[in-house]
């Protein structure tokens, strides 16, 4: 293995894990920024007011981008298993 594939491969994988939490996080900070101006707007200051609308949302998201997370971790692990005879030599 020379140092470019080692690179190349690592920089396919942080690619990969990027895309994939991507959605996830948007939504997680999207949502908790609308609550958190909600609550610094009407001043309440519940805390499971932060919690129940993110879960939902971050739920609501792998629904929707589920299908597309698992698409995208299935086929970057599919071709690092058929490129293993490559890694080997």
């Amino acid at each position: 293995m020379t140092p470019e594939f080692v690179t190349a491969f690592a920089q396919e994988a942080i690619k990969t894990t990027i895309l994939v939490s991507l959605p996830i996080l948007v939504i997680g900070l999207v949502v908790g920024l609308a609550v958190s101006i909600f609550q610094a707007v009407t001043q309440i200051n519940e805390m499971t007011l932060t919690f129940v609308p993110k879960i939902l949302a971050i739920f609501l998201g792998l629904v929707l981008f589920g299908g597309w997370m698992m698409e995208l971790m299935v086929r970057f692990t599919v071709n690092t298993i058929e490129q293993i005879p490559n890694y080997i030599r």
